[in-house]
C-alpha cells in the first residue's frame, strides 16, 4: 500500500521497535508527522529541538533503546546539534530525523536555507547523510538500527528532501525476526594471556568505565576473583558496589590517584576513554602493563609496554569469559583494605573543602530518595561533589553531561527519562544558570504529568567559572545574573514548587515530589545545609 513516505517511514520505525518520538513539527517536515498517531507511536511535543534532542538522549540512556527526534530544516537541526554532539561525546544510540530543502544549490533564499545542512551535523554525530529515494531512507534507517546493536552507539542523521516526502513510496520492508548479530568475540589465546596475566600479579587495578555499565555483575566478580582493587569513571559508578573492601570511588580525578595507580603492577581498563573528563591529567599515573578492553578500537592508540593487551570487545563477553576462567582462582593480592578506607576517607575530606557546604546536601539527597531512582545532572557545582562522593547502587543510573559539557541537559533528559522508565522514580539535578538554557521544557513535564523532582542548586552565579578565575588571577567578570524568583516561574507553568530551609525539609519536599501528579521545582541555597 502505497503512503507519502514521511507515513512509511514512521511506520518502519513503529516496526523497529520505537515507540516514543520527542520534536516539534513545521511546515518543512509536517509529513514525518501523517503517519505518527496511525503508526501507534506517542510523539512528545518540546518546546525547542534543543529539549527534543536531550529527551531522545534521556530516554535512550533510561531504556537502551535509541531515542528518536524528528526536527525541521535549518534552524532546528541546528537547534538539535547540542543534544546530537552531546549523545556523540557520551555514545548514546539517537537518531535525529529532518527534512531539507530539494535543492540548494541554483536556488538560493529559500525559508530555512543553509549552505550545507548535512554537513553541518555530521560535525556532532556518527554520521549524516541524505536519503534522496524512499528505499535509501529504509536502507539507511535499518543501517542505524543495526549499528546501534553492533558499535559504539552514537547519534546518526538522515535528511531526506521535502518534495520525497511528499512523494508517495512503498512500504518499507518488514523486520527481519530471529537473525542474529554478532557484536561480540575475542580469541582464546587473547583471553588466555589475561588470565595469566592476572593470576600473577600482587597488585591489579582494574578501572571501570561507562561502556562496562551494562555488565555491572561480571564486572564486579572479575575485580573480586582478582583480588583487585578498582575505580569507577564517573559513567562507571555503581559497577564496583560501595561496600567492595577494595574500591576507591569514583575519585580517578583525585590528584593523588596517581601516587595510587603507581603502586599497581596490572592495570586493566575496561569501557573507558580515559579522556580528559576523567581524569583532569595527562597522565594516569601507572607503569605497569594495561589490559585495555574497549569496543571501539580507535581507543587502542598511544604507547604501548612490553606485557600490554589490547582487546575489542564488549565488556559483557569479556568479563563473563574471565570470571569463568578465574573461578576457584584464590587471590594473592597485596592492597589492603584499611588503606584504601584512609584514602578515601581522606578524598572526601578534600572534595569537601574544595567546594563548602556541598556533600551533607548530597548525603541529604541521597538518603531520601527511593530505591532505583534514575539521576540527570547538568554542569553545576552540586554534580560535581556528587559525582564523586555519591556511590550509586546500580549502574547506569547516574547520567551527566560528561564530554560535551553543556548546559541545559537535565531537565529535558530527565523528561525524556521519566517518559521511558514510566512510574520509577528520576530526578534531575540542575544549577540556576543550567536552567535558564532549557526552563521551557518545564510545560512538557507538566502537560504529561510527570511525578518529577527537579532539584534546582542555584549559588547566585556562575560558581565554578568565578573560582576557576580566581584561581588563574583574573579578576571575577560577567559570572552573575539577575535570576528570577524560580518557584514562582515554576508556578506560572504549572508545576509545584518548595524551598526547603533545612536539609530535613529538602528529603520532605523530595519524598512528596515523588508522589505528586506533576513535577516539582525544589529551590535549594548553599543556606540549605547551614
Amino acid at each position: 500500500m502505497q503512503r507519502p513516505l514521511g507515513a512509511q517511514i514512521s511506520h518502519m520505525l513503529k516496526d523497529r521497535g520505537v515507540d516514543v518520538i520527542f520534536g516539534i513539527p513545521g511546515v518543512h517536515n509536517q509529513e514525518m508527522y501523517r503517519g505518527i498517531e496511525e503508526a501507534g507511536i506517542t510523539h512528545v511535543l518540546a518546546r525547542h529541538e534543543q529539549g527534543a534532542g536531550f529527551m531522545a538522549d534521556g530516554y535512550a540512556r533510561a531504556t537502551g533503546k535509541p531515542g528518536v527526534a524528528y526536527v525541521i530544516t535549518g534552524p532546528g537541526l541546528c537547534n538539535a546539534m547540542t543534544p546530537m554532539g552531546q549523545a556523540y561525546s557520551d555514545s548514546v544510540a539517537m537518531l535525529v530525523l529532518s527534512s531539507c530543502l530539494d535543492e540548494v544549490a541554483a536556488k538560493k533564499g529559500q525559508l530555512h536555507q543553509m549552505k550545507d545542512q548535512r554537513a553541518a551535523a555530521e560535525t556532532v554525530c556518527d554520521w549524516s547523510v541524505q536519503a534522496q529515494t524512499a528505499q535509501a531512507a529504509y536502507h539507511l534507517i535499518d543501517r542505524a538500527f543495526t549499528e546501534f546493536q553492533t558499535r559504539r552507539a552514537r547519534p546518526k542523521h538522515i535528511q531526506v528532501p521535502i518534495a520525497e516526502l511528499e512523494a508517495l513510496a512503498p512500504v518499507a520492508p518488514p523486520r527481519v525476526d530471529g537473525a542474529t548479530i554478532c557484536a561480540d568475540g575475542f580469541s582464546a589465546s587473547a583471553a588466555a594471556k589475561v588470565v595469566s596475566a592476572l593470576k600473577s600479579a600482587k597488585r591489579p587495578m582494574m578501572i571501570f568505565g561507562g561502556g562496562a555499565a551494562s555488565a555491572a555483575s561480571p564486572c564486579f566478580k572479575l575485580a573480586s576473583r582478582a583480588g583487585a582493587a578498582a575505580f569507577c569513571t564517573y559513567a562507571g559508578r555503581g559497577i564496583i558496589p560501595s561496600d567492595y573492601a577494595l574500591y576507591f570511588g569514583s575519585t580517578l580525578a583525585r590528584p593523588d590517584s596517581a601516587r595510587v595507580l603507581a603502586q599497581a603492577d596490572l592495570l586493566v581498563v575496561i569501557g573507558s576513554e580515559l579522556a580528559e573528563v576523567d581524569i583532569w591529567r595527562n597522565e594516569l599515573g601507572h607503569d605497569c602493563p594495561t589490559i585495555r578492553v574497549d569496543i571501539d578500537p580507535s581507543h587502542m592508540t598511544g604507547a604501548r609496554r612490553v606485557g600490554d593487551i589490547q582487546i575489542v570487545a564488549r565488556a559483557a563477553a569479556f568479563a563473563q569469559t574471565l570470571c569463568d576462567a578465574l573461578e576457584g582462582h584464590i587471590p594473592q593480592t597485596e592492597w589492603r583494605a584499611q588503606d584504601i578506607a584512609a584514602t578515601r576517607s581522606q578524598w572526601r575530606a578534600e572534595i569537601a573543602a574544595e567546594r563548602p557546604g556541598i556533600v551533607p546536601v548530597c548525603d541529604a539527597l541521597q538518603a531520601a530518595l527511593p530505591e532505583g531512582t534514575m539521576i540527570y545532572s547538568d554542569m553545576t557545582q552540586f554534580a560535581y561533589v556528587a559525582k564523586e562522593v555519591w556511590d550509586m547502587d546500580r549502574a547506569d543510573h547516574w547520567h551527566h553531561p560528561y564530554g560535551f559539557g553543556t548546559l541545559g541537559y537535565a531537565t529535558p533528559a530527565a523528561i525524556g527519562g521519566a517518559i521511558g522508565r514510566a512510574g520509577k522514580p528520576t530526578l534531575a539535578i540542575i544549577g540556576d544558570y543550567g536552567f535558564h538554557y532549557t526552563m521551557q521544557e518545564l510545560g512538557v513535564a507538566v502537560e504529561l504529568g510527570l511525578s518529577l523532582p527537579i532539584l534546582l542548586w542555584d549559588n547566585g552565579k556562575l560558581k565554578e567559572i568565578e573560582d576557576s578565575m580566581v584561581r588563574a588571577q583574573i579578576a571575577p567578570n560577567a559570572v552573575i545574573a539577575r535570576n528570577p524568583d524560580f518557584c514562582k516561574l515554576a508556578e506560572a507553568f504549572g508545576a509545584r514548587s518548595a524551598a526547603p530551609q533545612s536539609l530535613d525539609a529538602l528529603q520532605a519536599a523530595v519524598r512528596d515530589a515523588f508522589e505528586a501528579d506533576g513535577p516539582t521545582l525544589i529551590y535549594v541555597t548553599p543556606d540549605v545545609g547551614q
